[in-house]
């Protein structure tokens, strides 16, 4: 018989404290989960829900990358190469969200503009992760990934805080 994990306080506290890379990590999964999702759906308010989820993560993601992030990995680094695709990558990003955040799940293009955004999402993504990336790169540095990872995580959550605001 399969039991339940209860997660302790110190466990909880551990998953809080995620290092920035591993932070970011998790956000990517979440948001290639509902695209997993999104692709299997056709039922046009889960469409539109997860589109929404997708697009409000992704705002707050690419927020803190370019405020906190970027910056710090730009200063450890000096790899402005690596920088300045991810930047650019974000603002295409960027403009497709808004694209999406006017439309209805059942507009012409609603569906093709989500699939073009996840295609654009996972390369931006495997140029993170992949062994030589940024990830790896920040990694090799001499950044402070857990306060880094304590500064996104405290202002992510004043972007959901907004949006919710909103």
């Amino acid at each position: 018989m399969a039991t339940k994990t209860r997660r302790t306080p110190e466990a909880k506290s551990l998953r809080k404290n995620l290092d920035a890379i591993a932070m970011l990590k998790a956000d990517h999964r979440q948001v290639e989960e509902w695209f997993a999702q999104f692709d299997k759906t056709h039922s046009e308010p889960k469409k539109q829900q997860l589109a929404n989820n997708i697009c409000d993560a992704l705002t707050v993601h690419t927020t803190i990358e370019e405020e906190i992030f970027y910056p710090a990995f730009i200063e450890a680094t000096a790899d402005k190469d690596t920088h300045h695709e991810a930047v650019v990558e974000h603002a295409a990003a960027k403009t497709l969200i808004a694209e999406i955040q006017g439309m209805a799940a059942g507009d012409d293009y609603f569906d093709a503009k989500v699939t073009v955004l996840s295609e654009m999402i996972k390369h931006h993504v495997k140029e993170e992760e992949q062994p030589g990336g940024m990830f790896a790169e920040a990694r090799k540095s001499k950044m402070d990934l857990q306060l880094l990872g304590e500064q996104l995580s405290a202002r992510k959550k004043e972007l959901q805080a907004e949006s919710k605001a909103a």
